[in-house]
């Protein structure tokens, strides 16, 4: 298992990864992206998100997909849009390796946290969040 920065040549795989997760979610029908968009986006003249891929067999089995964003209290901050796994592939600690690296991404830059939200009805992408001594879950929201 490798983790390592996304590339433009990975995205047709990410795109595939982000529809398995929108469909979880029960909401594969809002997914309106396309791979020229987010290479565009991505790797275009100015660059709006980051991302790191799991790779197994060169085959993507995970990605953390992230931008920077700017609290007026805390200041410099990663924002984690998502986090997945392909579900064949859960429960073998890729999560955790992806988390980590982006943490190290974030110690890295010099920021002074990271952000996310989880849906509250997604049992086990919380209890894989509550395993972080170093995360906090707001009550309402679900905000990390």
């Amino acid at each position: 298992m490798t983790v390592r920065k996304g590339v433009k040549s990975d995205l047709p795989q990410v795109l595939t990864l982000v529809k398995e997760l929108a469909e979880y979610e029960r909401a594969l029908n809002e997914v309106s992206n396309t791979v020229e968009r987010m290479e565009e986006d991505g790797f275009g003249p100015k660059p709006i998100f980051g991302f790191f891929v799991a790779e197994r067999n060169h085959t993507i089995v995970g990605i953390a997909l992230y931008y920077y964003r700017y609290s007026t209290w805390k200041g410099c901050r990663l924002y984690l849009e998502d986090l997945l796994v392909t579900e064949k592939m859960r429960g073998h600690g890729i999560g955790k390796l992806i988390f980590d690296r982006l943490i190290e991404e974030g110690i890295e830059k010099g920021f002074n946290g990271m952000s996310w939200q989880v849906l509250d009805w997604n049992e086990p992408a919380i209890n894989f969040y509550k395993k972080y001594r170093e995360v906090s879950i707001d009550s309402g929201w679900l905000n990390c």
